[in-house]
């Protein structure tokens, strides 16, 4: 089913798994996650290309998988480090088990590019017009905070556009922590004739060792209160996990209090905090999804 279709009937609900880095490994306990995402009722999965888009044809047969299991699969189709043939390999993989959705990225650059990053699909709006042949439904991505590489968000609000009028039916944002910064950008976007749903993108933060990765990957404002608890707090994992929880729980009842067309949840491959989340929202998620 076209998520765009889902978007316009409910409220989604929609996690986010990535390939193990290990196929032989964790295939298996990857598919043991799926299965108990499904137990939530969950609206779509999006399943990332993996790190530094690697293990692509991977990413394709999970995509599939979660298709087998009932469950709408999104793939993300990252351009950057891809060449055209590339791009149609995995396409075509897509449609034999059936994909109908594609996150369409450009994916952040290597700290050292050899040259071949983004030698074919300079931008998100390339790949985009490359898959239209294809026929997915396709959505792309959106930065609460502006991308790190434009000058301000009303720049990055301009790609957001281009990226609209080149076929993308809906949004996924970026992690953030700050929901001022998500209304920020939905009102803006709004302001300049963007239309397309926006879904937030929430990932709580478990391990505190986990916030300088979170800036560096997606330069991620993580909020001066939530960084105080999570320090405070570092000689106990298990406060550190209920702080992390805690937070992101508030950061979604806000954000369906105030409209958002879905939760998108970044759970690392770890349905036991999809799961917590889940119980502990369970009245929202029955009443207003």
């Amino acid at each position: 089913m076209r998520i765009d279709q889902i978007l316009k009937n409910k409220r989604t609900l929609s996690f986010e798994v990535f390939p193990p880095q290990k196929a032989e490994t964790g295939t298996e306990k990857l598919f043991e996650t799926i299965r108990e995402l499904k137990k939530l009722r969950t609206d779509f999965i999006s399943v990332t290309y993996g790190a530094s888009g690697s293990d692509v044809r991977n990413a394709a047969e999970i995509a599939g998988l979660i298709k087998s299991e009932g469950i709408e699969p999104i793939a993300h189709i990252t351009g950057g480090p891809s060449t055209p043939g590339e791009i149609d390999a995995v396409a075509q993989k897509l449609k034999e088990y059936g994909v109908e959705n594609v996150l369409a990225l450009r994916g952040d650059k290597p700290m050292v590019n050899d040259g071949n990053y983004c030698k074919y699909f300079k931008h998100a709006t390339d790949l985009q017009e490359y898959l239209k042949k294809y026929g997915f439904t396709m959505g792309a991505a959106c930065y609460p905070e502006g991308h790190p590489e434009c000058e301000s968000l009303y720049a990055d609000l301009v790609n957001l556009k281009k990226k609209e009028e080149c076929g993308a039916k809906f949004f996924i944002s970026q992690i953030f922590y700050d929901n001022a910064y998500y209304y920020r950008l939905v009102s803006e976007a709004r302001r300049i004739g963007i239309s397309s749903p926006i879904i937030p993108g929430i990932m709580p933060i478990t391990n505190p060792k986990n916030i300088a990765r979170i800036k560096s990957m997606c330069g991620s404002t993580i909020p001066i209160e939530l960084r105080n608890m999570l320090e405070i707090y570092s000689g106990n994992p298990s406060l550190v996990r209920e702080a992390g929880i805690n937070y992101a729980v508030y950061q979604i009842m806000d954000l369906i209090a105030k409209g958002a067309p879905g939760i998108h949840l970044c759970i690392m491959n770890h349905a036991d905090i999809a799961i917590e989340i889940y119980e502990r929202l369970n009245n929202f998620f029955n009443e207003l999804f």
